[in-house]
């Protein structure tokens, strides 16, 4: 069953970490975030990185780690939340930040992959997001150009991954992750169950193999919950 799996998560990185790169890492909030691969980075040290991501992790969590580290030193994101580290190094220069509206950012991933090198959109126009772009005016109205966004690397989180990299994603997981995995040079995923061929149902899979490089087995899995509130159930009259 080995195909592209690999045993460990610095196997499958082995040799694409290079100072200086571009990584997209897929996850919305602390849905769907490549952990296992995200501590072997971490556990590298590699520096001057870009990160392409809806957000930073949460402290303690996920990117927040290479944060913390000293090792990005741009992002391309849309949310900031309450990342007090991730707001504090931007506030401080010691982090370059892209923010863009949700949408766009998904749209710019979607283009990379899709071999679409800039798109017109109205999300933006007339606020700081569109400044400096260019803009054309289609049919009596405005629209801002956004580029394609494509990276070195990919991180992924799956569900269940099979040999040829046919991959499955659980519920919300599938966020940015599946669009990613068609953008970067290489495309590497931590799934949490690693199945044999012929297991997925063909109807059923997220993103075809031919777009996954390596696979590993992902050793994080913890359900998280950002903010939770609960209030005593009113009794029934």
């Amino acid at each position: 069953m080995k195909g592209k799996f690999c045993e460990t998560p610095e196997e499958a990185l082995d040799g694409l970490l290079v100072p200086g790169m571009t990584i997209m890492s897929g996850g919305f909030g602390l849905v769907g975030n490549p952990e296992t691969l995200i501590d072997a980075i971490a556990r590298d040290g590699v520096s001057r990185l870009t990160i392409i991501s809806n957000n930073c992790g949460a402290t303690g969590f996920g990117l927040w780690r290479l944060l913390a580290n000293s090792q990005i030193e741009r992002m391309i994101s849309s949310y900031i939340g309450d990342n007090a580290l991730f707001e504090q190094r931007v506030l401080d220069g010691a982090l370059a930040l892209e923010l863009n509206p949700q949408g766009t950012l998904a749209e710019r991933i979607r283009a990379g992959g899709a071999g679409i090198p800039a798109f017109y959109t109205r999300t933006g126009v007339g606020t700081v997001v569109a400044e400096g772009k260019p803009h054309e005016e289609i049919d009596g109205v405005t629209y801002v150009r956004e580029r394609w966004l494509r990276a070195d690397l990919a991180i992924i989180k799956a569900c269940r991954a099979d040999p040829e990299g046919n991959l499955v994603f659980r519920k919300t997981a599938r966020n940015f992750n599946p669009d990613m995995a068609t953008a970067a040079r290489i495309t590497v995923v931590e799934a949490e169950e690693l199945v044999p061929a012929g297991a997925l149902d063909p109807d059923h899979i997220h993103t075809p193999g031919i777009f996954v490089d390596r696979i590993v087995k992902a050793t994080i899995n913890e359900r998280r919950v950002e903010n939770r509130t609960t209030r005593a159930r009113e009794a029934v009259a």
